[in-house]
């Protein structure tokens, strides 16, 4: 006999705040932990990949360990300083960029420019602000994160945790499986497939949509000969994951950057213009139908609204499962809903008289 649904409701409601009070409670503690099962997680297919190729599990899982360092490696070699330094010196060079706008406008549209004026007084406030805030807040990105976790501790607990996890995924998801409420067992396995499918597509798919599209952008602007093209790139690609917004975003600052740098030279302008229609075209047409598929049920509104409320909740965290939580909880709203409208609740004595 099962448990009546408010007792069930109960304990999983109690089960929901454990969750949510390991994360308030525990935080950065745990921050390892959650990077090294997202490391595992998204390189799962690979490693089933690999053992279909004739590797044995440990093969396959220490394969991937060996590349993953070697990646990890040239970033922290030479990408990471590069994107450190570029991003240092745009943020320097910024007030510069702000004085010469300001020049323009002024000698182009004296009356808007007038020095009582709002447009007068925004530019400088603008200017002034990054000029105080802005090289301080790019040098503490990375020392305000070491100063919260342990740098030593991180860099070898992530990979150590990400190589047992993937070494043991299939047994820890057959274990789990083997733990299911019995008189449940279909349902729940049926959801996590469905948030499976959410995850991968967007997962596995979107973050390699972003990793593609940011070297295609930091490249071709490099290549194009704009000043700070390797951090535009970065920028655009890191968010991708929101339709629009990445073009949007890294179209606006390359080409204004463009325009102070290749000012009277059009055609400059119009190739790192075309670089992000290029760009664009193949994100809607080629790589997002590709890696991520049509839709994965994960509304960019939705993903925002989950990764604001669990950052400010639960901080860096929070962020980090916050697109699974989304999905989760898309997920089961879908469920909710298709179980609403097969009810008497939502039906009334209507439903019962078609049948």
């Amino acid at each position: 006999m099962s448990l009546p649904v408010g007792k069930q409701a109960r304990y999983w409601g109690i089960a929901a705040a454990v969750f949510l009070g390991l994360l308030w409670g525990l935080g950065n503690v745990i921050l390892p932990f959650v990077v090294g099962g997202a490391v595992a997680y998204f390189m799962d297919p690979v490693a089933d990949r690999l053992e279909r190729m004739g590797l044995s599990r440990a093969a396959a899982t220490a394969t991937i360990s060996i590349v993953a360092l070697l990646i990890f490696a040239i970033l922290a070699l030479l990408i990471v300083p590069m994107l450190l330094r570029q991003l240092i010196q745009l943020v320097n060079v910024a007030p510069t960029m702000f004085n010469d706008l300001h020049q323009f406008l002024t000698g182009k549209f004296p009356r808007l420019m007038d020095s009582n004026g709002v447009v007068h007084d925004t530019l400088n406030a603008l200017g002034q602000t990054i000029q105080s805030r802005g090289v301080e807040l790019a040098r503490g990105l990375l020392s305000s994160a070491l100063s919260v976790i342990n740098a030593v501790v991180f860099i070898i607990v992530v990979p150590v945790v990400a190589f047992y996890l993937l070494l043991d995924w299939d047994k820890m998801v057959a274990r789990i499986d083997d733990l299911l409420p019995r008189d449940h067992q279909m349902v729940v396995r049926q959801l996590a497939r469905e948030i499976d499918t959410v995850l991968a597509a967007f997962v596995r798919g979107q973050v390699s949509v972003c990793l593609i599209l940011g070297t295609f952008y930091a490249v071709s602007l490099m290549l194009a000969g704009l000043d700070f093209g390797l951090i535009i790139g970065a920028i655009a690609g890191l968010v991708t994951f929101i339709p629009y917004v990445g073009a949007l975003i890294g179209g606006t600052l390359a080409i204004g950057l463009a325009l102070f740098q290749f000012w009277g030279e059009w055609l400059s302008i119009g190739i790192v213009a075309g670089i992000f229609v290029i760009g664009q075209f193949l994100e809607g047409n080629v790589i997002t139908p590709k890696l991520v598929g049509k839709s994965v049920g994960l509304h960019p509104v939705w993903l925002l609204f989950a990764l604001s409320a669990f950052g400010t909740l639960f901080g860096f965290v929070g962020m980090l499962v916050a697109v699974p939580v989304a999905a989760a909880l898309g997920v089961l709203a879908r469920f909710s809903v298709a179980r609403y409208t097969g009810s008497r609740l939502y039906q009334g004595l209507s439903g019962k008289e078609d049948d």
